[in-house]
């Protein structure tokens, strides 16, 4: 699809709306306090739950199958050889399976970075687990398809630091649930209007859009306004299912501009079909000081599908590498970038009675070894090859990552005075 083309169709030509749901303003409340150890980080949620036993501690089927088969699925992020037997994790169901993905960096984020072993879930459900990292609190009280009721990571950085909103993102898998949500909290004192640009590549770019925007046709304003409204609640889908449209724009237009033809450009190259590609397209473009994005969807099938499951783990390792890699790529973000590394939770020691295609049992995420997670940082001052905390001395909480981020870019105390993390949180840089 050419680009003119494109604009006609959709009739956005002057609003923009295919770029994302809405451009915030920016405006620093106070000068911060700190000074900044890097001024750009990227935060990998490696969703889905993940368990100790097939991560970290790379026992593969020793303990979760009953055969005694270990190894390493993780091979950018950990050191270790990768199993031996009963190879199922490789590709991702276009090959059989014993195909695993190449090694992506040159050396593991273990060597080159700082591991904790064991860190401790701050909530055990997806949506909870993953805001727990952005609000630094776990918010038990909060409602699916709702808006975060304390700060996000994003808002803080927005509001406080002054961050224009072309260099806060946050990129999600899809629009289901409450991803798109994430983004920006309910709070009086903050909300929308600091949060972070929110883009769903697979919905935008995928079969979704594709379906939505597959007539190549100019559409009549009068005759033809049922189509028109079809494209128009796309668009706007991200938020009308999930509590109403945004009016609260505040455009830079200048952003909005830039953001607009950044995206038409990916649609009409045909690029950003997923998260990796177009997060990496976005740190290209936008050197973002933040960028946060979410990897679950391979993971998840852990319910029923154990080997679907090691595929995904092995995939998501593969990705956040590409990510890493790709960072060290551009000039302005080379050596002046940190990435933390945490998933939303684990899985239960125990599995449950659903066997997948090998007959291997799954695991859902409800018991205590669900709170079991390991973390990682990597990037610019963070210490190489350092290990902290152990099974009987976990170090650092999932929640640390939002005061983690804030203590890098030189807002923790205004984060921490504001009064929303939990009490129990630090930043993982004071833990070491």
């Amino acid at each position: 699809m050419k680009r003119r083309s494109f604009i006609k169709k959709t009739g956005l030509a002057a609003g923009g709306a295919i770029a994302v749901p809405y451009i915030l303003p920016s405006g620093r409340l106070f000068a911060q306090s700190g000074s900044r150890m890097a001024d750009h980080v990227i935060l990998a949620m490696y969703g889905g739950g993940i368990r100790q036993q097939e991560s970290i501690l790379q026992r593969y089927l020793d303990d979760s199958q009953g055969l005694a088969i270990p190894g390493n699925i993780m091979i950018n992020l950990f050191n270790g050889e990768q199993p031996e037997d009963k190879i199922v994790y490789g590709d991702d169901g276009f090959l059989p399976g014993d195909t695993p993905k190449p090694m992506v960096l040159n050396d593991t984020v273990q060597n080159m970075g700082t591991t904790f072993r064991e860190m401790r879930a701050t909530a055990a459900g997806h949506y909870n687990g993953f805001i727990t990292m952005l609000l630094g609190n776990t918010n038990f009280s909060q409602a699916l398809r709702e808006r975060p009721l304390s700060p996000t990571i994003f808002e803080y950085l927005r509001r406080h630091a002054g961050e224009k909103a072309s260099k806060v993102w946050f990129v999600g898998e899809s629009i289901r649930n409450s991803i798109p949500l994430m983004n920006a909290s309910s709070h009086r004192d903050y909300g929308i209007r600091y949060g972070a640009n929110f883009f769903a590549p697979p919905t935008t770019f995928g079969t979704p859009g594709k379906n939505t925007f597959s007539q190549e046709k100019i559409f009549h304003p009068e005759e033809e306004m049922s189509h028109i409204y079809k494209m128009k609640y796309f668009l706007d889908d991200y938020y009308r299912n999930l509590g109403g449209f945004i009016h609260e724009l505040g455009n830079d237009e200048d952003e909005k501009y830039h953001i607009k033809q950044f995206m038409q450009e990916q649609y009409d190259q045909e690029k950003s079909r997923d998260v990796i590609s177009a997060t990496k397209a976005i740190l290209s473009e936008f050197k973002p000081t933040l960028l946060a994005f979410n990897l679950s969807s391979g993971v998840d099938a852990c319910h029923g599908n154990f080997t679907q499951y090691l595929r995904g783990i092995h995939s998501g390792d593969n990705k956040v590498a590409q990510v890493w890699q790709h960072v060290q790529s551009i000039p302005e973000m080379a050596g002046n970038t940190i990435m933390i590394i945490c998933p939303e939770h684990g899985r239960d020691l125990n599995p449950n009675p659903v066997f997948d295609q090998n007959d291997w049992y799954g695991f859902d995420h409800s018991d205590a070894n669900t709170r079991r997670i390991f973390g990682q940082m990597i990037g610019k001052g963070i210490p190489a090859g350092l290990e902290v905390g152990d099974e009987a001395n976990p170090i650092g909480l999932s929640a640390d990552c939002c005061l983690t981020i804030a203590d890098i870019l030189g807002i923790k105390n205004e984060v921490r005075n504001v009064g929303h993390v939990r009490g129990d949180s630090q930043s993982l840089l004071d833990r070491i």
